[in-house]
């Protein structure tokens, strides 16, 4: 038995998805893991990334033999049932890890029409419980491992440190800062008075703000540099139209899905503040990385009350998370686990 992943064209590696994909491929390469397609590419062009990622496809048929293993990242656009099924013919097994779900992310697919794509897999490696449960409530069958979190793999190190009791607390936001994203950013000035907003990304319209002092912008900024560059308190993890809940279509993903910033903040040695009713929370909570809330309306009074011992006790916790995340902990465990129900199947 051979055991492989398939890589593709990704388009860039500024983004959050192919960030993660990308961390995936090195975590399984160092599992022994081979490439069963072309090299790793990252062109622009999309069609030489088009005919490159064809081509790897195409390229499974002469690679894989009967009893072998091949991780395929979901989503692979058009290929991956096509992927599978030749997978399938040549005898060999599917693991695949779960990055995103059309039926919530780009609202292209109806849950039906996921769980019949998906069910070309023989494990799933899934985010967390809540998304193994939405799944198994569609009709999805197959067994199932859960990731927990991402891992995010750089050299980078963040030795900065923030003192509990230093005024203002910081709270970065990394990701896109448009209005039609993320309503919610414009809406803070009257909730805002003991803390201290620090944006990272694109688009924040800087107009639509009533008190300017409350934010600091710092553009957009490679995820190496953010890492080692940034100096803050906490994290946020919020999504939507609304301060009083994650709201729209992103707010209801956060229940299933895991954000790849909540492991890019976990490498800043960062503290979580995260919506109570997101995937992740019970992770924050159980290993006691940050705070959970209801609503934004809440941080004046939370943070001000976290007494210093409590922090330092966060970032502490933080520092033992963001070791396992930089060495591809949870991906390594869990593809182990997908291999040990491959061989009950």
């Amino acid at each position: 038995m051979t055991r492989y992943y398939l890589s593709k064209n990704y388009n860039g590696l500024n983004n959050a998805g192919n960030k993660a994909k990308t961390d995936i491929e090195e975590t399984l390469s160092k599992l022994g893991y081979k490439n069963a397609g072309l090299p790793q590419t990252t062109y622009s062009n999309k069609i030489a990334g088009f005919l490159i990622t064809l081509a790897g496809v195409l390229k499974v048929l002469f690679t894989v033999s009967a009893n072998d293993v091949v991780v395929v990242q979901y989503p692979f656009k058009k290929y991956y049932s096509f992927v599978c099924n030749i997978i399938h013919l040549k005898r060999g097994k599917v693991i695949t890890i779960i990055h995103d779900l059309g039926t919530f992310r780009r609202k292209k697919l109806t849950a039906e029409q996921e769980i019949k794509r998906l069910n070309h897999s023989d494990v799933l490696i899934v985010h967390n419980d809540k998304m193994e449960i939405w799944l198994k409530e569609q009709g999805y069958t197959k067994p199932m491992v859960c990731l927990e979190i991402f891992d995010y793999l750089s050299p980078s190190v963040n030795n900065n440190t923030q003192e509990p009791n230093q005024k203002p607390i910081k709270v970065i936001y990394a990701g896109a800062l448009t209005y039609k994203k993320n309503r919610y950013l414009y809406s803070l000035n009257d909730v805002m008075s003991k803390w201290q907003f620090e944006l990272y990304g694109g688009g924040f319209e800087e107009a639509k703000i009533e008190d300017k002092t409350l934010f600091k912008f710092k553009g957009f900024v490679p995820s190496d540099q953010l890492i080692e560059q940034v100096s803050a308190h906490f994290g946020l993890i919020w999504e939507g139209d609304s301060i009083h809940t994650c709201s729209g279509d992103f707010g209801i993903y956060l229940r299933i899905n895991n954000p790849h910033k909540v492991s890019l903040y976990i490498r800043c040695n960062l503290p979580i503040i995260i919506w109570k009713e997101a995937a992740l929370a019970s992770f924050v909570a159980e290993n006691k990385i940050g705070v959970c809330i209801d609503s934004l309306e809440e941080l004046d009074s939370i943070l001000s009350s976290i007494s210093a011992e409590s922090y330092n006790e966060m970032v502490r916790n933080i520092k033992e998370i963001n070791k396992k995340i930089a060495s591809g902990y949870y991906c390594k465990r869990a593809v182990e686990n997908a291999e040990s129900l491959l061989q009950l199947t």
